[in-house]
């Protein structure tokens, strides 16, 4: 048996390995860590970064409200801020992104070998429990993604409207920037809400499904 700290130490040399997923997972199973243990540990991670994502989106917009209270000062300072905000989104959201997708690579690969160790299964009852259990897994796991999707293509409008106005106030770092910008924050308001709605019904489905894997 592997200790824990051999484990680590097998994880940390096979960094290299995770361009192919094959190899990765096969070399994570000789030491004890199969898909489903990989793939609750994806959602876990994408939860985190959407958690991570809401609240990087929150702050942006806090900080393009004060813009909008501006009322005199350094407006290159605020410019420097909103723009600061702007690549902090971009990163979080790339993130958010970056979790998905590993979740699905591993999601793929655990219900191809589940459905293949159905097969090898000689008992008639044991083989169709095990394939009802795999498609209430696969319908819950397509909720999951949904979701997760849905809350992800919100990320782009509200991307494209700070760095649009992080822009044009470097283009106009005056008293009138800031009056134009104050029309636009309605829309941002209107798409950061929505933004954070659907995160939180992805977060929401993601704990679900953790807890049904680890039952």
């Amino acid at each position: 048996m592997f200790s824990f700290s051999q484990k680590l130490c097998v994880i940390v040399s096979l960094i290299a390995l995770t361009s192919c997923s094959s190899a990765y997972y096969s070399a994570m199973e000789k030491v004890g860590i199969h898909k489903r243990d990989i793939m609750v540990d994806r959602v876990a991670d994408a939860k985190e970064s959407q958690q991570e994502a809401q609240q990087q989106f929150k702050s942006a917009l806090e900080e393009m409200t004060a813009l909008t209270n501006f009322e005199g000062g350094e407006l290159e300072a605020q410019y420097n801020v909103i723009q600061e905000q702007y690549e902090n989104s971009k990163e979080a959201a790339a993130l958010v992104s970056s979790r998905i997708e590993k979740v699905e690579d591993v999601s793929e690969a655990l219900f191809d070998e589940w459905e293949d160790e159905i097969g090898q299964i000689s008992s008639a009852s044991l083989s169709r429990q095990s394939s009802v259990k795999l498609k209430e897994t696969q319908r819950r796991y397509q909720t999951l993604i949904k979701s997760m999707h849905r809350a992800e293509s919100k990320m782009a409008p509200v991307l494209t409207a700070l760095k649009d106005n992080s822009l044009f106030l470097k283009h106009n770092l005056n008293a009138k920037a800031v009056g134009a910008l104050q029309e636009e924050m309605l829309s941002i308001k209107k798409d950061v809400s929505v933004l954070i709605k659907d995160m939180n019904v992805a977060i929401e489905q993601s704990q679900k499904f953790i807890d049904m894997l680890e039952k």
